[in-house]
């Protein structure tokens, strides 16, 4: 299933995307699947809008970008009321913990990267290695922990408007029908970055 995974709403401030119309959209851009990873909050699921898959099968799965000083993660489980101040390593283990998984976003990007320790002691082992707001040089920076360490890569557009949505896909292998066959799938690595 081709999915964006990081995708922004008008539930986070620095977005001008509107619900509407990635739901109407989405399909249209060659995608089966759209994860919400608003800043800080899961608040989407109060906005009328329901996870899951919707009348034209489009999968849309509720998740966050939670931002630490040590790096910013799309974290996905059980999260709704999560505390959004942990420190990096204490955020990872919680959700290590709740059965969820995270995605080091962006992990190169100036001023938003993610410290090499959350690699190194293997907290996180799932990164963003292509970025669709990422220049090609951060972008380009994953290599060095791909080559170095063993981590499952994915890929999305950090979409804040209509022309991003789906600008950088995943395939997640398998049938994906809910939050928790997500999370099983990337958990198991049955991912690829479309086009890489």
């Amino acid at each position: 299933m081709i999915f964006d995974l990081h995708v922004h709403t008008s539930s986070s401030p620095c977005s001008r995307l509107l619900v509407e119309d990635i739901l109407i959209h989405a399909v249209k851009k060659g995608l089966d699947g759209v994860c919400i990873t608003d800043h800080q909050t899961m608040d989407i699921r109060h906005t009328g809008i329901r996870e899951g898959v919707q009348e034209d099968g489009l999968l849309v799965i509720f998740g966050m970008e939670y931002e630490t000083s040590d790096g910013d993660f799309l974290i996905f489980g059980p999260f709704e009321e999560i505390q959004t101040n942990f420190p990096a390593r204490k955020l990872l283990n919680y959700v290590k913990e709740h059965d969820g998984v995270a995605i080091a976003a962006h992990p190169f990007r100036t001023g938003r990267s993610v410290k090499e320790y959350v690699i190194r002691q293997n907290l996180c082992g799932i990164i963003e290695s292509v970025n669709g707001r990422n220049s090609d040089s951060d972008n380009r920076e994953v290599k060095r922990w791909t080559s170095g360490f063993d981590l499952v890569q994915t890929g999305g557009s950090d979409a804040h408007s209509l022309e991003e949505l789906g600008k950088i896909k995943t395939d997640v292998l398998g049938k994906i029908k809910c939050r928790n066959s997500f999370i099983r799938a990337l958990k198991d690595g049955n991912v690829k970055i479309i086009g890489l």
